[in-house]
């Protein structure tokens, strides 16, 4: 299958490493000008560096702590260089830890980091996408939207809100020939898992390597995804072969999620 996004203009957001990075990276190969959105200027440049004819590609510096700084970035990319076809929503999780024990300023700078950004950045994309008839809108989020994983309090309830966030914006969206879809990532090979990974085998009082081939064993396919393998589905997914999938939650988890 050939997706083709020759002439598509791309805004991946956390794409400096794990999931972002091989997003952008898929993004690139198959044609599509990619813009990398994070806070970290040199990891920046040097992802830009991988990318397939790099300079066609570029960065916006901002921080999802802000979003009206990264909404007001991003409009004024929109402005001086052209508008966005694919927007990619995604930025680390939260804190692991109980939700009995999270803080109030936990749930704030996860719904900022995660909804109110995502929120901001389809308010300043949507416009273009409007106009041409066409616009992809996909949200990497987790397996939490169909099942808590425990001790991911703070996570579990802010990526439902995301869920529901997106689901809502489908159905807005949809007439305009723009779809909305969540990536669902299962246990995934990157600094965010093994920081999870550490957390666990600590509070198990077993080994980093114990705790890690015990969720291997949690997946039918008895490993990890590695980024590449969840880049593809998103990479199709903003592809205009996936015209008529919206609205739909997308586990890429090896077949660990058991409900349906």
């Amino acid at each position: 299958m050939e997706l083709n996004l020759n002439n598509k203009n791309a805004l991946v957001c956390g794409s400096t490493q794990g999931i972002g990075r091989a997003t952008a990276i898929a993004l690139a190969k198959e044609g599509a000008h990619v813009t990398l959105v994070a806070r970290n200027r040199e990891k920046l440049k040097e992802v830009l560096s991988e990318l397939p004819n790099s300079e066609n590609h570029s960065y916006i510096v901002a921080d999802f702590s802000n979003p009206r700084d990264l909404q007001e970035q991003v409009i004024k990319f929109i402005e001086k260089s052209h508008g966005f076809h694919i927007l990619i929503n995604n930025t680390g999780g939260p804190r692991s830890g109980d939700i009995l024990n999270a803080s109030l300023e936990e749930f704030d700078n996860a719904f900022t980091q995660h909804l109110k950004c995502n929120h901001v950045l389809a308010q300043a994309v949507v416009p273009f996408m409007k106009d041409i008839g066409f616009g992809r809108i996909i949200n990497i989020i987790s397996t939490s939207v169909k099942e808590p994983i425990p001790g991911l309090g703070v996570s579990n309830t802010i990526r439902g809100a995301v869920g529901n966030w997106s689901k809502t914006l489908s159905i807005e969206l949809g007439p305009f020939g723009i779809t909305v879809n969540n990536v669902l990532p299962g246990f995934t090979e990157t600094e965010r898992l093994n920081e999870i990974i550490k957390i666990k085998a600590m509070g198990a009082e077993t080994s980093v390597e114990e705790m890690t081939e015990i969720m291997k064993n949690y997946s039918p396919a008895k490993r990890f995804a590695q980024p590449e393998e969840t880049a593809m589905v998103i990479t199709f997914l903003a592809s205009e072969a996936a015209s008529y999938v919206n609205g739909i939650n997308v586990p890429v988890d090896g077949g660990r999620t058991k409900s349906l």
